[in-house]
């Protein structure tokens, strides 16, 4: 590819910049990547995008970190948009202080590069992979859980559920535990967690 197709690629406009800051404009809090993600599909914005649901999960995790990367040099002479997974914020300039987060070079240069969208589901799988291994090792209560049988009793499924309802099974706890929410609590959000990392593999 030469460099010319190069710099045409990476500055294909993103279907979610202009919604993205019309969201970000008339909020005052700060956003996660995951609960903008449900606010664009609640509102029907962002949809489907592919039918393998790990993929799915990239692609839209792509778009709006590649819209928020953007955008960030789209208002930049009026705004500073802080660009951190659990912590996006649009700041005004004269409001900028040092607590504002810089992103790093290296997550930038990946998410406006195109060419990562359309990642293989190999590379999907070793990406999200190694996040679980790190959140067992940095964030894991410790507790393990040793089998198949036992992670789907902590998710309060029994042997014969489906890949399906295992799916929609951990999103529902995930959703009702995480620690960020009004009643959640970290340690069960933790064993869900845990449940979901040797439940995973077959539950695609």
């Amino acid at each position: 590819m030469t460099e010319s197709n190069t710099v045409q690629f990476n500055e294909f406009e993103n279907p979610l910049l202009w919604p993205i800051l019309s969201i970000l404009k008339n909020s005052n809090e700060s956003w996660k990547v995951h609960t903008l993600a449900d606010h664009l599909v609640k509102k029907m914005i962002l949809l489907t995008l592919d039918e393998d649901s790990t993929k799915d999960l990239f692609k839209r995790n792509f778009l709006i970190m590649n819209a928020l990367f953007q955008l960030q040099e789209l208002v930049s002479n009026e705004y500073f948009l802080q660009v951190e997974s659990m912590d996006i914020k649009l700041i005004p300039l004269e409001r900028c202080g040092s607590e504002s987060v810089i992103s790093s070079d290296a997550l930038k240069d990946y998410y406006t590069d195109w060419r990562h969208y359309e990642a293989s589901a190999g590379e999907v799988k070793k990406l999200l992979n190694d996040f679980w291994d790190r959140y067992r090792r940095n964030i894991g209560t410790g507790q393990s859980i040793g089998t198949y049988t036992d992670a789907l009793k902590v998710l309060g499924l029994d042997e014969h559920a489906s890949k399906n309802q295992i799916r929609k099974r951990w999103r529902e706890l995930a959703l009702k535990w995480h620690p960020d929410r009004k009643g959640g609590n970290s340690e069960t959000f933790t064993r869900m967690c845990e449940a979901w990392s040797v439940l995973k593999e077959k539950a695609r």
